[in-house]
């Protein structure tokens, strides 16, 4: 473009393309990163067991919604639990305290954060999916305080662990 504004390129993918990775207990596959999008967005669609999800936490950057596709998503946002099966959407803005769990036997949602950058820290978190399935279950107990501080440095604030608080 002439004016000095980036251009960015359509992005089309089809089912299982994207990169793959696992996080949190799930099958994360990067649909448009902040490379991509240049910092508008980030899509990642999630594949998870039921009991998956994330810590309670809440983002200072940009916003996250969720969309369910398949199975049954069960959220806590701002104090409130939110039951979300396939066909919902949750939005949690910035500044809010929130997390979710896996609440069938198994779901498919896509996340997006706005603006991007969130998949900055989704990458540092994870690692290359070995195949396209669920990870193997942790052998081990997650490491809080380096999740923690890792989060810290992207304007995330870890709050507490996985699950709906009571």
């Amino acid at each position: 473009m002439t004016d000095g504004t980036p251009r960015v390129a359509p992005i089309a993918l089809g089912p299982e393309e994207g990169e793959a990775l696992w996080a949190f207990g799930f099958l994360a596959t990067l649909k448009a990163s902040s490379e991509t999008t240049d910092g508008r967005v980030a899509v990642i669609e999630h594949l998870g067991p039921r009991g998956a999800g994330s810590p309670l936490h809440v983002h200072h950057r940009e916003d996250e919604w969720f969309y369910v596709l398949d199975g049954e998503l069960t959220f806590w946002v701002g104090g409130e639990v939110v039951n979300a099966p396939a066909g919902s959407f949750v939005y949690g803005p910035r500044d809010v305290p929130h997390t979710f769990m896996v609440a069938s036997e198994q779901a498919r949602f896509l996340l997006v954060t706005e603006p991007g950058g969130f998949d900055a820290f989704f990458r540092a978190a994870s690692e290359p999916a070995a195949r396209l399935e669920i990870p193997p279950a942790p052998t081990e107990p997650p490491d809080v305080e380096g999740l923690t501080t890792l989060a810290a440095t992207y304007g995330i604030e870890i709050l507490g662990l996985p699950g709906i608080p009571a």
